[in-house]
């Protein structure tokens, strides 16, 4: 007798981890990157998987292709950019294919809540010739990964799961079912699959061509594509992912194609959707991906889309709704008496009424450096000592806002060491003037090779190196230099001053940067040298201690305060004007002590916690 079905209320990062249990994942890699980062985090609490972080991306898939090859269903998981660093695995994974299912996550970012670019990462499916498969809430996205591994069986292709950051950490309804036991598929040597010299790829390109083919026929025939009826008969809507919500929310009564699967488009059942209809709206986040290729088919209806909807940012019910009046401005409607009619909810209120409320009622939260954040004391002085800083992604690119304004780049992860040397080889004037910053996950993922170009290259000036001890961007996540698995197990810390002397630089320090006056002082004697020197700026990330009884206890002498607002320069959210008055919020402060040193009058005082 089957059991009652259960039901959680989980994220779509928490239903993907879960689905990867249920479809039978064996192996799981990824670098955490938000909005992806909890589906490993997830999985790593299933024994039944091996999970790791990796490096970088790169090699995150390069681990999943071994364990698909070996016979494994596997999953791989990265925000969008990650893909950028993975795409030369990905894209000739597309000709080897699979022996276990390979699924790889793609968490897309419009809005950039946490990321340097909005790119869509549909257009790599497309590229690759990837089938692609787009859940719109948490419930599909567990399912979609079954899904997916069973296409990408079937098929013998790796498969993307996009996502997006509203499906990776929204929550909604989810059934539970138990795990399925997929036994190891057998490895036979195949040298024309795997190996990819010319002459094999050259055959194995043409798999790829047929196999797409088969795959739209696929595309067609499959559940993942629903369509939702409407009363309205000459106006249809198709959309995917999270739109899909808004779509049904605000489009209450117009015919809704919703994709489950937008790599490759299901044409036929595209021309079947549109065939009786004069206008077909195409809603969807970023490039007009689906649109653009409706464009192409010679479909009889109009299709309207970017016209309308922008090319940039999140979609939201509101959006939707203000859309709306502007297409019915422009004379989009279903004829004479008839137009598309929005569901307006009880009482006559849109559903962007909500947002419109909650959007009024919400503070302000400009983004800061975390009180007692051991970067801020690094970023003080180098502008102090006003250096070119060329920097890198992590918690310390917020050095770029008022009051630090001490960032001079931010590309992508590892890119400040090597635009370090390029602006020095420009122009030998910037000799001790630059300093690249990198954070030590960040190190590990992609500083090592810029740093090996610079010191081979006979660049000069100063890496920075900022340890504080953990991936603490994308909330605190381990990386080789800890010296603990995702799993928990122990394993070898590696210390990024140690690669950086067996590299062959020489000049190698490690400084506490809460002692602003040593840090000061190494960064200056480094400055003028004709050699590279890595300079490693350790401290603890502050929010790893935070539940620990602070030992001291920060204040302001109210009678030595001349109140210059020196000390408001520091940028430390702890110290406060109120009232006239300068004052430290001790519910904010961690104790750390470094900004004594920033007072000239001595009126911040450091005394112990009694």
């Amino acid at each position: 007798m089957k059991e009652k079905e259960e039901k959680k209320l989980l994220t779509g990062n928490e239903a993907i981890a879960r689905g990867a249990y249920e479809a039978g994942v064996r192996v799981a890699t990824a670098y955490p990157g938000t909005p992806s980062t909890e589906i490993l985090e997830n999985i790593s609490k299933y024994p039944e998987i091996y999970s790791q972080w990796s490096v970088n991306e790169k090699v995150a898939l390069e681990v999943a292709s071994g364990s698909s090859i070996a016979g494994a269903r596997t999953l791989a998981a990265m925000k969008h950019v990650g893909l950028n660093v993975a795409a030369d695995p990905f894209m000739t994974m597309s000709y080897t294919g699979v022996t276990g299912g390979l699924v790889l996550i793609s968490a897309d970012d419009p809005q950039l809540h946490s990321s340097q670019n909005e790119q869509d990462n549909r257009f790599y499916a497309r590229f690759a010739r990837v089938p692609m498969l787009e859940p719109s809430d948490s419930q599909e996205a567990k399912d979609f990964v079954g899904r997916a591994l069973e296409i990408s069986e079937r098929f013998d292709t790796p498969v993307i799961l996009r996502t997006t950051t509203r499906i990776s950490h929204s929550r909604s309804p989810v059934s539970i079912s138990d795990r399925e036991i997929i036994p190891l598929k057998k490895y036979e040597k195949n040298c024309q699959k795997y190996v990819m010299i010319p002459a094999y790829g050259r055959i194995r390109h043409r798999v790829v061509l047929e196999r797409w083919k088969k795959l739209i026929r696929f595309s067609d025939e499959s559940s993942l594509n629903k369509v939702y009826g409407g009363s309205l008969k000459n106006t249809g809507i198709i959309t995917s992912g999270v739109v899909f919500q808004y779509a049904k929310e605000v489009f209450s009564n117009v015919p809704i194609l919703k994709l489950g699967m937008t790599a490759p488009l299901p044409e036929k059942l595209i021309r079947d959707f549109a065939q009786d209809k004069k206008t077909v709206i195409v809603i969807e986040e970023l490039e007009p991906y689906i649109e653009e290729q409706l464009a192409g088919m010679g479909l009889k209806a109009r299709i309207i889309g970017k016209e309308f909807f922008p090319l940039y940012g999140e979609l939201n019910p509101l959006i939707l709704e203000k859309l709306y009046d502007e297409m019915m401005d422009n004379g989009l409607s279903e004829g004479p008496g008839q137009s598309i009619i929005k569901d307006n909810g009880p009482e006559g209120k849109g559903p962007g009424e909500t947002i419109k409320k909650i959007q009024k009622e919400l503070p302000l939260r400009p983004p800061v450096l975390c009180a007692g954040c051991p970067h801020r004391p690094v970023f003080h002085i180098l502008k102090k000592l006003k250096l070119k800083v060329m920097g890198d992604i992590g918690c310390y690119t917020l050095s770029v806002l008022p009051p630090l304004n001490s960032l001079d780049s931010c590309l992508c992860m590892g890119a400040g060491i090597g635009q370090a040397l390029g602006m020095e080889k420009a122009d030998p004037g910037f000799k001790g003037k630059i300093v690249s910053v990198i954070g030590d996950s960040t190190f590990f993922h992609s500083g090592i090779t810029p740093l090996i170009d610079n010191i081979y290259n006979k660049g000069t000036g100063i890496i920075i190196i900022l340890d504080n001890r953990i991936t603490a961007m994308t909330g605190h996540q381990v990386h080789p230099g800890i010296g603990i698995t995702l799993m928990g197990e122990e394993t070898v810390a590696i210390n990024p001053e140690d690669i950086a002397r067996a590299a062959g630089i020489k000049d190698v320090e490690v400084v506490d940067p809460y002692d602003m006056e040593s840090f000061e002082k190494t960064v200056k004697k480094h400055l003028g040298r004709e050699t590279l020197s890595v300079i490693v700026a350790r401290q603890r990330c502050v929010l790893l201690d935070r539940k620990k009884d602070r030992k001291t206890e920060v204040y302001i002498d109210q009678e030595k305060c001349e109140k210059c607002g020196l000390c408001l320069k520091f940028g430390c959210p702890a110290i406060e004007y109120k009232d006239g008055s300068y004052t430290i919020n001790q519910l904010q402060c961690s104790g750390c002590g470094v900004c004594v040193e920033i007072c000239r009058k001595n009126a911040i005082v450091c005394r112990e916690s009694l």
